[in-house]
């Protein structure tokens, strides 16, 4: 909305209260090929990592696309039984409060339940990739921003369900990554918990001023302060 406001010398100014903004999207990933996403980051911190790690889906079809078009962990990713901890990295965004952030998950739903955990935490310090050393460390990556099925029980959707969270808490100019945590305690071959995740479609997404908008608001400044500078100098 724009307001043009009366001042006492008979000049108006005119100020853009609330810019008209446009979304734009800083990661937008279908996961088409896995074998060449160039800036995520894949790193396993599980009991004795081994076998798989991220890899393209094949249990069921995407949620979106070609059938195997999403990226997908399993209970393989550590050897026997052991804790599993197995972190997909974002690349380097701008943190903006406000700003969202959307995926899609689902589990494999078979005869028995093997259950699923993931985590979606988020780092503010800029490119790091620390997420520590151990499968209980999380290193930058301390902000917990959503935990699914965080009791191991019943609750990983069996069907493809969108997740949506909101950034807060930030400063201005900060960037940093989002970290999947593929997060399963007692898994393993030989494990009780853990079987098969996929994850398709994120997206985050930020609003930024219309190009006008901001000259608008711009040229209103300009004009307020060349009104202060003329009222100080009579």
């Amino acid at each position: 909305m724009v307001v043009t406001l009366p001042c006492r010398y008979g000049a108006l100014v005119v100020l853009a209260l609330a810019l008209p903004t446009q979304i734009r999207a800083q990661i937008n990933e279908g996961f088409n090929n896995v074998a060449t996403l160039t800036d995520w980051l894949q790193i396993n911190n599980s009991t004795a990592p081994v076998g798989t790690g991220w890899f393209q889906g094949d249990r069921f079809p995407a949620n979106s696309g070609p059938p195997n078009s999403y990226i997908a962990a399993n209970f393989e990713n550590t050897a026997a039984s052991g804790t599993i901890s197995n972190w997909l990295l974002t690349p380097v965004v701008s943190l903006v409060n406000g700003a969202q952030f959307s995926f899609f998950t689902r589990t494999f739903v078979g005869d028995e339940l093997f259950p699923d955990r993931l985590e979606l935490r988020l780092s503010t310090s800029g490119g790091s990739v620390d997420v520590g050393l151990t499968p209980e460390s999380v290193g930058d990556f301390t902000t917990l921003l959503r935990s699914i099925n965080p009791e191991l029980g019943e609750d990983y959707p069996g069907s493809w369900t969108q997740f949506i969270v909101t950034v807060g808490g930030v400063s201005e100019l900060a960037t940093g990554r989002f970290g999947f945590r593929y997060f399963v305690t007692e898994s393993g071959p030989e494990g009780v918990n853990g079987d098969y995740i996929g994850i398709d479609d994120v997206v985050y997404a930020v609003s930024v001023p219309e190009p006008g908008s901001a000259l608008l608001l711009g040229s209103g400044l300009i004009a307020l302060l060349a009104l202060r500078a003329r009222k100080r100098y009579r």
